[in-house]
Formats: C-alpha cells, sequence, structure tokens
C-alpha cells in the first residue's frame, strides 16, 4: 500500500487520460486479483464522477432507484438499514426519497473518504442529513453483528473477484434480517459479458457461494434495471434467521465497532475510540474513518480525557 500511495501523483496524470487505474496499479504489482487498495485509489480520483454523470442523466439512475424501492418495500418493517460501498449516495439518496416507510437508522460507508464527502453533500442537496455516513471495508466492517435490519449493496461487491465468500460471510455477519445484493449476474450473462466480468476480475459465483455457506436464498434474478447493457446485474436476496438476537438499539456507537477487535467504539472529542482494544480512529471534515489501516495505537487515551 505505501508504494502505492508514493505514485499518486503519476496516478492522477493517468486518471487524467482516462487511464483504468485498477489495470495500471494490478499490472504494476504483478497481482492477478484487484486489491482493496486499487479499488480505493481508483474510486477516490474517480469521486464526484458518479454525481456528475447523474446529473447529465437521471431517468436510468431514478428508474433503477424506483425498483430497488419496490423491492425493498416488500420486505415489510424495517429500523435500520445499511448500504456497504455507497459511493458517492447517489442511489442511497434516491432510494430514501422513494421508500413507503423510511427506517429509523440508516447508515453507509465506502471505502473513500472523498466519495464519502461528496456524498454527503449530495444527500444534502435532496435534505437529507440524517444519514451516518464513515468509511469503512467492506471485509472487515467496523458494525456489530445482527445490528442492521437490512444491509444491501449495488456494484460494491462486484470488483472483488475471488473474495465472494468474504464478503457474503462480513454482510451476513451484521445483517439482523436481510441482505440484498445487486451485483453481477455471472450465472445469467451471456457468453460475452461472462468474459468481460472475468477481464475486469469481477465476482463470478456470489450465488453459488450463497448456497454452500447455507445462507436461505429467497430469490434470485436479473435486475430489471441494468445500467450497462455489457454488465447484466441480478437481485440475490439473502433472508437471515431470527435466532440471532434483537437489533442494537441506541446511538451511534451501540452500532458501531472498531474494525479490527469488533470491539466497541465511543465517540471522543475528534476521535472514536475503543477502550478495550486501545486504538483510536480519527474524524475528518465530520467522517468517521473507520478502516482498519486507520488505526492509532493510543493505550493512553483515556490518561488524557
Amino acid at each position: 500500500m505505501e508504494e502505492k500511495l508514493k505514485q499518486l501523483k503519476n496516478i492522477k496524470k493517468l486518471y487524467d487520460q482516462q487511464k483504468n487505474i485498477i489495470q495500471h496499479l494490478k499490472q504494476s504489482a504483478g497481482e492477478e486479483a484487484n486489491s482493496t487498495s486499487d479499488i480505493l485509489i481508483s474510486y477516490d480520483f474517480q469521486a464526484g464522477s458518479y454525481i456528475q454523470s447523474y446529473y447529465n442523466n437521471r431517468k436510468p439512475r431514478d428508474d433503477f432507484a424506483a425498483k430497488l424501492a419496490e423491492v425493498i418495500n416488500g420486505l415489510g418493517s424495517l429500523d435500520s438499514m445499511l448500504e456497504a460501498g455507497v459511493g458517492e449516495a447517489v442511489m442511497l439518496g434516491n432510494l430514501i426519497t422513494r421508500l413507503k416507510q423510511r427506517p429509523k437508522d440508516i447508515y453507509a460507508f465506502d471505502l473513500s473518504w472523498s466519495r464519502i464527502k461528496y456524498g454527503e453533500k449530495f444527500l444534502r442537496s435532496l435534505n437529507i442529513n440524517d444519514v451516518k455516513l464513515f468509511t469503512g471495508d467492506m471485509f472487515c466492517m467496523p458494525v456489530k453483528e445482527n445490528s442492521m435490519d437490512l444491509v444491501y449493496t449495488i456494484h460494491a461487491v462486484e470488483p472483488n473477484g475471488g473474495r465472494e465468500r468474504e464478503a457474503l460471510t462480513e454482510l451476513y455477519r451484521i445483517a439482523r434480517k436481510y441482505v440484498l445484493l445487486i451485483e453481477p449476474a455471472f450465472e445469467l450473462a451471456d457468453e460475452a459479458a461472462k468474459q468481460r466480468m472475468l477481464s475486469h476480475g469481477y465476482v463470478t459465483n456470489l450465488y453459488g457461494t450463497a448456497k454452500e455457506l447455507g445462507y436461505k436464498v429467497i430469490e434470485y434474478r436479473l435486475f430489471e434495471v441494468n445500467l450497462n447493457p455489457l454488465n447484466p446485474v441480478g437481485l440475490m436476496i439473502i433472508q437471515k434467521d431470527d435466532s440471532h438476537g434483537e437489533t442494537e438499539e441506541g446511538n451511534d456507537t451501540d452500532i458501531l465497532c472498531c474494525p479490527i477487535t469488533k470491539t466497541t467504539l465511543a465517540l471522543k472529542s475528534a476521535a472514536y475510540y475503543s477502550t478495550e482494544g486501545m486504538l483510536a480512529y480519527p474524524i475528518l471534515e465530520q467522517i468517521p474513518c473507520l478502516l482498519p489501516q486507520n488505526a492509532i495505537v493510543a493505550t493512553h487515551f483515556n490518561d488524557f480525557r
């Protein structure tokens, strides 16, 4: 990761030339699969572009959000929901405005701080000011288990080919009622689309992995609205049984946890701190930074409170 961060100035030049940043980083490191650091750097440079794309052509994403709202409305009453890999919150904002019954608590995170900050601005443009936004890693989420009635993703698991089991296990861990995924549907795609998915390092076995894990898949089909005909997406809904205890209640610090130790985080001035884990996480421009690499060893943090 450090070596890649040293290249940011050169990567910016490649981005300005509209080069594929993930492919460049992957090839430079001699890696076959997309790494979390590659995805983070690439998406952070792209921050703001998805909102601009939406403003240039609203209808496809509005139609997408309307169909997704229909699906979520059909799941019944939800007190809480979380979008993992929210990007710039374009879909989240348009989804919230279309839900018949809005969950009391809504959370969302992304790898990229810049995308989260743009997402905050977009949500405010829709007069949505109460979504809890933070940075996080889908493979070690800073969220307690069984804490969200609904956990969902939209093209967020997509670039993590080969890590289907890790992603599903972690999403399932924090869900209480449902995990909903709108992701590449390899099994339902034609040969050309399959080859494209493979060349981009996309996930190819979400459905099969969910079945292998013994999850209760109550729906799996092509999603009605597809923003890219070359990338057919499926809707998969996993229902979690009700033997996992009650949903966590209370404020953000009852839901958020240290991504490394999974111990409780408490808000302390300009940082979140785990007394048990002895790790602190900074808050940058009102955005909690809860990636594992953001952790600061602070064994004496409470001595100065």
